[in-house]
């Protein structure tokens, strides 16, 4: 009785705090659809009387959203290619790797994420601005390259590889490039995937970068067409709920297709 007891409670609970997940993102939807006089009524409406679909398509129209959603895939997926080649081979070497001070090298990586991501802006654009690439996929791209983060998630993947199975790789002539692409990456596709999907996210959202990174519309990215957009329709609610519902819709599917990964990834790691 009191493990049946315990498992209700728990149920109800996962279904409460869920509910309390999707309940921001529900409301964002309904306003969406509704009227834009239908937001300041009192008390407020949580459904539309009447569904206005066409909001999406005025809201997208309203700034070149076709060409912030294309920077942002560029943008997004450049990192991701760039996030995941430069923390395998760096956490492969911090992991496996033996060279004078490799572990208080570590810790000074480590010691980085400590430092505000604001800290670093000016320098950032020092640098992209000294080599012409500010408004350019370039600047974009170069200053984010690097994931601390994503170095350490890795190097604590790889830890938990056995060695026997990269030792008998080197006895069968394999060196430590083929030990590394051809033993050590293909059992950490579970973690690969799982730093890949949250790099794409983290820079999918991203504003303060890219804000600062770009002077142009033909190179702003989604973020920043939905704050240009709500300076247009300060007041209009829905149409800046409509795009931002259009915003969030590609990081709910990638999620959806990739959560067989974070689940893979805290079986083997436990990760909490």
């Amino acid at each position: 009785m009191r493990s049946a007891a315990r498992r209700i409670i728990s149920v109800v609970l996962v279904a409460l705090v869920a509910a309390a997940t999707l309940a921001p993102f529900l409301y964002m939807i309904a306003t969406a659809l509704m009227d834009e006089f239908d937001v300041l009524r009192y008390p407020p409406q949580l459904l539309p009387a009447r569904p206005h679909p066409e909001n999406f398509a005025i809201a997208l129209t309203a700034l070149p959203f076709g060409r912030f959603f294309l920077n942002t895939a560029i943008f997004a997926g450049g990192v991701v290619v760039g996030q995941v080649a430069t923390s395998a081979m760096a956490a492969y070497a911090f992991a496996r790797l033996r060279f004078p001070g490799r572990d208080r090298v570590f810790m000074i990586y480590l010691s980085v994420l400590m430092v505000p991501v604001v800290v670093l802006l000016v320098p950032r654009f020092l640098i992209i601005n000294a080599l012409g690439w500010v408004d350019t996929y370039a600047g974009l791209i170069s200053t984010e390259l690097v994931s601390v983060w994503g170095i350490f998630l890795l190097r604590q993947f790889f830890l938990t590889i056995p060695r026997d199975l990269e030792d008998a790789a080197r006895l069968d002539g394999a060196g430590e490039w083929a030990v590394f692409w051809r033993v050590v990456l293909p059992l950490s596709k579970p973690a690969l995937a799982t730093l890949a999907v949250l790099a794409f996210m983290d820079q999918w959202k991203s504003l303060l970068w890219p804000l600062v990174a770009t002077r142009s519309a033909e190179m702003s990215v989604v973020e920043v067409g939905l704050a240009s957009l709500h300076g247009l329709y300060y007041a209009n609610w829905t149409y800046q709920m409509a795009a931002a519902v259009t915003a969030v819709v590609p990081l709910v599917v990638l999620y959806f297709v990739a959560q067989k990964y974070f689940i893979r990834e805290i079986e083997l790691t436990g990760l909490k």
